[in-house]
């Protein structure tokens, strides 16, 4: 017997998902109405339609988000992205640098670096400037311990404060280094330390660096 966890968040009608982005629009392409003209008597069917940024709730970051002439969600192999064995990092400071890391074996894992933000996830404080992120030497850290995938809780991954500058050094070195990002996990506190695996799989998009993902953690008994 197994348990399934899921890390990722809805995605609803008009949701701020980052500061600044515009939330989607969900709604009916053909309603179950309108399709009754198309259909035989007591049969209907409902059409969706969504409009989004591909940065909208739980999503992963692939090069392409970061570089011209990176991989992109098309690109993407599966075994990056699912039955990935993980490991929580949680994280007591603001700024997560490479001293977390230490002595841990993170070869091949999917590490997921809890830091509790997602508690404030549909408020302002979520896009708030002062949320936890990677510093630099701590994803130089991951990609030279041959971490297979980051995913953080937080709404991004790198400082977006003033201090940061502009500059995304996490986001750089990991996406560099072939490392897909999850960002916006959430729930991080109900999987183990260590004995999962991991699963954030995106629609197999060309031309996108970015899609949102359904992230679950699957946990053996």
């Amino acid at each position: 017997m197994t348990q399934l966890v899921d890390v990722s968040h809805q995605v609803t009608e008009g949701m701020t998902t980052y500061p600044g982005l515009p939330g989607p629009t969900i709604e009916d392409h053909l309603s179950f109405d309108a399709s009754r003209d198309t259909y035989a008597e007591g049969t209907e069917f409902r059409i969706g339609r969504i409009s989004m940024v591909a940065n909208t709730g739980t999503y992963l970051d692939m090069p392409a988000h970061r570089y011209r002439d990176g991989a992109d969600l098309a690109d993407l192999e599966l075994e990056k992205v699912a039955n990935v064995p993980g490991i929580v990092v949680g994280a007591e400071e603001r700024a997560i640098g490479p001293d977390s890391f230490k002595g841990l074996d993170l070869e091949g894992k999917a590490v997921l670096l809890r830091t509790g933000w997602d508690r404030h996830w549909r408020t302002e404080a979520y896009g708030a400037p002062d949320h936890p992120y990677l510093t630099e030497g701590g994803a130089r850290a991951l990609a030279d311990t041959g971490a297979t995938l980051v995913g953080i809780d937080s709404v991004n991954i790198d400082d977006t404060s003033p201090a940061g500058r502009g500059a995304r050094p996490a986001h750089s070195l990991l996406l560099a280094a072939g490392i897909p990002v999850v960002e916006h996990l959430c729930l991080l506190d109900r999987l183990p330390a260590a004995g999962f695996t991991f699963f954030a799989v995106p629609v197999k998009v060309r031309g996108l660096g970015t899609f949102p993902v359904r992230a679950f953690a699957l946990i053996p008994d």
